[in-house]
């Protein structure tokens, strides 16, 4: 049975500022979700929020409110619980999907390291490595761009993926491609433009895009469809897609053509799998999108992301992307892959040092 959690809210530099259309960070605070079994097996889940509800209407310390006064006591937990069980209890409150999935995912790494099943296992992973791409933010003018690519391109990275907003599209990408003509190329706009931007975002078809990622708010589904039929490049959607109905019904519409999936926000690896399986019926490629995880969301990316249809380099980069020290055991660029953790559960652990360093808070609920 579970007998507590505890929820500890850290605080990492990161290695150079992250700017996105929505925003600019250089620490990155990190709440992590710690179940404790009644044997004293513990599990752990990321939530992803950001300090601010930028990205998205959650946000950190309403995370914390909602899990600590809400989810939790929602929950009728053991160790014998099934995970689709665990989903279905937490329905019982509306939205909050990066707040379940930091719960659920503790639950979860509680209940496969009892059984000793890694989660790629239980995911049905396909692979023992996954390619990894970088995102690259927004910086100051093209020369730092350059050179910040310049780094990962040097590394090893199967894919640079450019944050784009108006103003700041066509030059970086022209940039980047003319150094680097072969190298897989994809932008993200992180819902920046409108429908009036289509003919201007088709420019971007010379570039030879994989594809560019959540051109418009995350509701314009019909917007999208405009902005697929103006462009050669794939659409991609990141933001609209939160559950399974969503995705289907993007597929359905024809606004995308690739769809990135990130586990916080659809509510979880289960939920994640889910899409996975119905995008692999319609074969439509996806990727495993990032929200600057620690090595405990790295970890759990990685096993998702060895999934069969995760055809295309995801954001799962290395720990030193962003950075210089994580909190568990560093997940290193090897080839231009990381290796997918094989131990019970998520495969890994914080390091205690590190958390007792890096932590702001901690909050302990008892069940």
């Amino acid at each position: 049975m579970i007998e507590r959690f505890r929820l500890h809210l850290v605080e990492i530099p990161l290695v150079r500022p992250f700017r996105t259309s929505f925003g600019s960070q250089d620490v990155r605070d990190v709440l992590l979700v710690e179940a404790v079994d009644d044997s004293g097996v513990c599990g752990w889940g990321e939530c992803v929020t950001m300090a601010w509800p930028g990205y998205s209407s959650e946000y950190t310390a309403a995370a914390v409110d909602v899990l600590r006064d809400h989810l939790i006591p929602a929950l009728t937990p053991s160790f014998d619980a099934d995970p689709l069980a665990i989903r279905d209890q937490l329905e019982v409150l509306r939205g909050h999907p990066m707040a379940k999935a930091a719960l659920s995912t503790a639950l979860l790494d509680v209940w496969l390291r009892l059984r000793e099943e890694s989660l790629a296992d239980y995911l049905g992973a396909s692979r023992t490595e996954v390619e990894c791409g970088v995102s690259v933010g927004i910086p100051s003018g093209i020369e730092e761009l350059l050179d910040e690519v310049a780094q990962y391109v040097d590394a090893g990275y199967r894919r640079i993926k450019l944050k784009i907003q108006p103003g700041w599209d066509l030059e970086p990408v022209a940039a980047v491609r003319e150094r680097w003509p072969r190298v897989p190329l994809q932008v993200d706009a992180n819902q920046a433009y409108t429908r009036d931007h289509a003919r201007h975002l088709a420019r971007l078809d010379e570039y030879g895009l994989l594809l560019i990622e959540q051109p418009l708010p995350e509701d314009d589904l019909w917007g999208h469809r405009l902005i697929a039929d103006a462009m050669n490049t794939p659409v991609c959607l990141d933001e609209s897609i939160l559950s399974v109905a969503s995705a289907e019904s993007a597929i359905e519409f024809g606004c995308t053509e690739i769809i990135n999936i990130k586990p916080g926000r659809v509510g979880g690896y289960v939920t994640a799998r889910e899409i996975h399986d119905l995008c692999r019926e319609r074969a439509i490629p996806v990727w495993c999108g990032g929200m600057l995880e620690t090595g405990i969301g790295r970890a759990a990316n990685l096993a998702l992301a060895a999934l069969p249809s995760f055809t295309l380099p995801g954001d799962t980069s290395a720990s030193d992307r962003y950075f210089r020290v994580d909190i568990t055991e560093p997940f290193v660029l090897e080839h231009g892959c990381l290796a997918v953790p094989t131990g019970p559960g998520i495969g890994v652990d914080p390091i205690a040092e590190e958390m007792d360093r890096q932590r702001q808070a901690t909050w302990e609920i008892a069940v």
